[in-house]
C-alpha cells in the first residue's frame, strides 16, 4: 500500500459512524436535493435493465450507478471547495486545515474509492442512507464486512464464480444466475419508489408533506453472490435541536444505528 492511501485510510478513521449534514435554506435547494436523488433513482432503474440482459456483464450494471454516484459526489465537492477538492483533502490529512469542507472532502472522496473497489473485493457491503428533515438532509455512506439480512434480494454472477463445471453443468448455472438477475431487476424496479418518495417535488407536494422523508440501500457481494436491500427509512424528528445554517459532519444518527442492526446484525463496520 503506497503512503498516500495509507494516509487516506488512517485519516477516514475519524469519519467512522459520521454522516454529512446539508442545509435546505429554500426551494432552490430542495429542487437541487430532488434532482440528485432523482438521478440515482434513473440510474438505479437503468441498472435494473441491465442485470436483466442476458447478454450483458454484471459489472457493467454496477458501472452506471458507480458513474451516477461519482456525478454527484464532484458536484457536491465543487460545490464546497471548487476544482482543488483533492488538495482541500490532501491539506485536511496532512493536519494543514482543521475545518468542516476538508473534513467533507475527505468523507467524500474516500466513499468513493471505497466504492470503485466494490467489485472486486470480496464480502464487503456498500450503505447508502438518505433523511430528509424540514431544514436539512443527511447522507450516510457506510461499508461492512458481513452478510446482507432483511428481506433482501440474492443473485449471482459467472464472472465473478470459482467453478469448473461440465458444458452442460455450465449452461443451466449460466441460465440459474441469468434468471436470479432477473428476479434482482424486478426487485429494483418494484422498489425504487421508495428512493423517490422520500423526497417529493417541491413544486407541486405542500411543505408539510415533504418535511420529512428517507431511504436506505444496501448492497454487498460474498464470492459471486450479490445481496441487495431497497426501502423506507423514516427521520426522526426529534433528532435535531438547532437550525441547520452549515454543512458539516454529525452523528450518523439513530434510525441508521437501528437500520444496521436489523439489516447487517453481525457484520463488522470497517469506515
Amino acid at each position: 500500500m503506497d503512503t498516500r492511501r495509507r494516509r487516506w485510510e488512517d485519516g477516514a478513521t475519524i469519519l467512522y459512524d459520521r454522516a454529512v449534514r446539508i442545509p435546505l435554506p429554500n426551494v432552490d435547494a430542495e429542487r437541487t436535493l430532488r434532482d440528485h436523488i432523482t438521478s440515482f433513482a434513473d440510474a438505479s432503474v437503468r441498472r435494473s435493465e441491465l442485470l436483466a440482459d442476458p447478454d450483458l456483464p454484471l459489472t457493467e450494471a454496477y458501472g452506471v450507478e458507480l458513474d451516477e454516484m461519482h456525478r454527484g459526489f464532484e458536484h457536491q465537492l465543487r460545490q464546497l471547495t471548487g476544482e482543488d477538492y483533492r488538495e482541500v483533502a490532501d491539506a485536511y490529512l496532512r493536519g494543514e486545515r482543521d475545518d468542516w469542507v476538508g473534513a467533507l472532502a475527505v468523507y467524500y472522496l474516500e466513499c468513493y474509492y471505497r466504492l470503485q473497489e466494490r467489485l472486486t473485493l470480496d464480502e464487503e457491503i456498500f450503505l447508502l442512507a438518505v433523511l430528509r428533515y424540514p431544514d436539512c438532509f443527511t447522507v450516510n455512506l457506510s461499508f461492512a464486512v458481513g452478510e446482507v439480512g432483511g428481506d433482501a434480494v440474492h443473485y449471482e454472477s459467472p464472472r465473478h464464480a470459482d467453478t469448473d463445471l461440465t458444458t452442460d453443468h455450465h449452461e443451466r448455472y449460466f441460465a440459474e444466475c441469468q434468471y436470479s438477475q432477473r428476479q434482482a431487476a424486478e426487485y429494483i424496479s418494484d422498489r425504487i419508489h421508495h428512493v423517490r418518495d422520500a423526497v417529493p417535488d417541491p413544486d407541486s407536494t405542500p411543505f408539510d408533506e415533504r418535511k420529512y422523508g428517507g431511504f436506505i440501500y444496501v448492497t454487498g457481494r460474498q464470492g459471486s453472490v450479490f445481496s441487495e436491500y431497497l426501502g423506507p427509512l423514516d427521520p426522526d424528528p426529534d433528532r435535531f435541536d438547532d437550525d441547520a445554517t452549515v454543512p458539516g459532519l454529525v452523528p450518523e444518527g439513530p434510525e441508521l444505528e437501528r437500520a444496521k442492526r436489523e439489516l447487517l446484525d453481525g457484520s463488522e463496520f470497517v469506515a
